[in-house]
């Protein structure tokens, strides 16, 4: 058997440029970045404001079937896009997430690409970057103690403790702080509290959203921390509280620049999940790169079904951004086991677990040409795979008329994904995208969801709870209806039940509660068991991850 280098092998033993030398890429000059060391750098807001928009700029969105442990490589294709643009000579610039620290400690590890196709440097990307969920989690505590320092002097606002719904947040799974109670020992009112994870509070959410520093700090102002007691929101500028989160912030806002281990440009900055919150990076960082480079290749979290859903419906709505094409990601192996195989059986060809698992990818794909995007295939290559098993796929998408390749960017680089990179190019040039959300503004908030539910995920109907229903109401007559809703959903199925792999259709999906997130722009619906906090698993990632005694980190892929 052939023996691969890891991916961390991979990533030591690529030579990477000076940033001054990735900024000049994209035309930016030394006195625009602000040093974070050799290889990374934020970039002055002075100097991208004052960038003119590029009137070709192609926006490509990359996204995937429903995930499984077999793994899909959905941020290791955009690299590789990314990477195969460049090398047929096309200024371009990749936009990502910042990854979280809960899933580097937890299950999935790094999240920064893999094999030839990584952005670097992976080991700081991974852990404390340039410090941005830092500052995040800061501004939202600033918040939670000024909201319980003003009840502890006096409660002038009348804020009812037991309808405070802001709650404090950390860059970490710790399930031990889903409910908790402050204000013991006579400090303050003692009430129930909890965390939630930082990517899911709504100043992620709203970082990620803001345009300006001065929209990011009347979206923070607009955060609803609760009720008073008769019953009227009360916000973050009823606190006096959006100026000093935004001085918080004001340094994490400037989008960070990195390269490629092919120095291909790329932005790295913000990350929502995408089953609890929208699940893309910043807008800041996604207006910058059109106004730098001519294609820019950007990713959404998870399936299609969750990352681009709240891509087109809520990102793309509230930054008038006009996607034109998009690329769907699919294993034969994660297929297999949408099929009905279980995880140590995939390295045995089965062509019936790939027919089985078809279904799956075909129903992203036609979710996506729902948005009047185009669509192309990547099939990301496992060393297992047969031709058998990838042709299967290819006649599939083109008996619907969709174009599937089998990239190899893992093992070559940009190099192994020259054909969908010319693929995609022609669809971006083509003129053809007709982009548009899947429901109108003015559509009531509860038949956003069921067209969400019924639409994307093929539900025969939706429930939702009493209570759910009453706060809908509630956000309707308060002004809130126009806002677009953010599904929080398990990720591993198109219904509720992660256990449900394939296209399953014909179930109902149960919202047990909704939150109004009026600074982010959005309505987030709780479905099923999803949760804001999650745990660490049985064995955690953290107990592999360590410093050797060269000083290297080891252990984050």
């Amino acid at each position: 058997m052939t023996a691969f280098p890891d991916d961390m092998t991979i990533a030591r033993q690529a030579v990477l440029s000076p940033i001054e030398a990735i900024g000049t890429k994209i035309d930016l000059p030394p006195e625009a970045l602000y040093r974070y060391g050799p290889y990374k750098a934020k970039l002055d807001l002075a100097a991208i404001n004052g960038l003119s928009q590029a009137a070709n700029a192609k926006l490509i969105l990359v996204t995937a079937i429903s995930p499984t442990p077999a793994g899909e490589g959905k941020t290791t294709t955009t690299i590789g896009l990314g990477d195969a643009l460049a090398r047929q000579g096309r200024k371009t610039l990749v936009c990502l997430r910042e990854p979280s620290l809960g899933p580097c400690f937890g299950m999935k590890g790094g999240a920064t690409g893999g094999g030839h196709a990584q952005v670097a440097p992976m080991d700081e990307i991974n852990l404390h970057f340039t410090g941005d969920f830092h500052a995040i989690t800061a501004a939202n505590n600033l918040l939670a103690a000024l909201v319980d320092n003003h009840i502890y002097w006096g409660n002038a606002l009348g804020i009812d403790p037991a309808k405070v719904s802001l709650r404090r947040c950390m860059d970490m799974n710790d399930r031990a702080l889903r409910q908790i109670v402050v204000g013991l020992g006579n400090n303050g009112q003692t009430r129930e509290d909890g965390f939630a994870i930082t990517v899911a509070s709504e100043v992620m959410a709203i970082f990620c959203l803001a345009r300006s520093l001065s929209d990011l700090e009347e979206r923070l102002g607009r955060i609803v921390i609760g009720q008073s007691f008769d019953k009227k929101p009360i916000t973050a500028k009823d606190l006096q509280a959006a100026p000093a989160m935004t001085a918080l912030l004001r340094d994490a806002f400037q989008p960070n620049l990195v390269q490629t281990l092919e120095g291909t440009p790329t932005l790295v900055h913000g990350g929502p999940f995408a089953n609890i919150a929208h699940g893309c990076n910043s807008v800041m960082a996604t207006q910058t790169a059109l106004k730098l480079a001519d294609y820019v290749v950007t990713e959404a979290g998870f399936g299609a079904d969750l990352g681009a859903e709240k891509f087109f419906n809520i990102k793309c709505r509230q930054a008038s951004l006009r996607p034109a094409a998009a690329v769907v990601v699919a294993t034969v192996r994660a297929l297999k086991m949408h099929g009905g195989v279980a995880k140590k059986d995939l390295s045995v060809e089965n062509t019936a677990a790939v027919t089985a698992g078809l279904g799956n990818l075909l129903r992203h794909i036609e979710n996506m040409q729902k948005f009047g995007v185009p669509v192309a295939v990547a099939i990301n290559h496992f060393t297992a795979d047969t031709a058998a098993e990838t042709d299967i796929v290819r006649s599939a998408c083109e008996r619907i008329g969709i174009t599937a390749h089998v990239c190899r960017h893992w093992a070559e680089g940009g190099k192994g994904a020259l054909e969908l990179a010319g693929t995609v190019a022609a669809l971006a040039e083509s003129g053809i995208a007709d982009f548009r959300p899947l429901y109108p503004d003015a559509l009531p908030l509860v038949e956003k969801i069921r067209a969400v539910a019924c639409e994307i995920y093929r539900a025969n109907a939706i429930d939702i709870a009493p209570a759910a229903l009453r706060k809908l109401e509630r956000y309707e007559a308060e002004g809130f209806g126009a806002l677009p809703v953010c599904m929080a959903k398990t990720q591993y199925s198109f219904s509720t039940d992660p256990d449900r792999r394939g296209a399953p259709e014909g179930h109902i999906v149960p919202v047990r509660d909704v939150q109004l997130s009026a600074g982010a722009g959005f309505v987030v619906a709780l479905c099923g068991d999803i949760m804001t906090m999650p745990g660490l698993p049985r064995d955690p990632a953290a107990h592999r991850i360590r410093v050797n005694e060269a000083g290297l980190i080891e252990g984050l892929f």
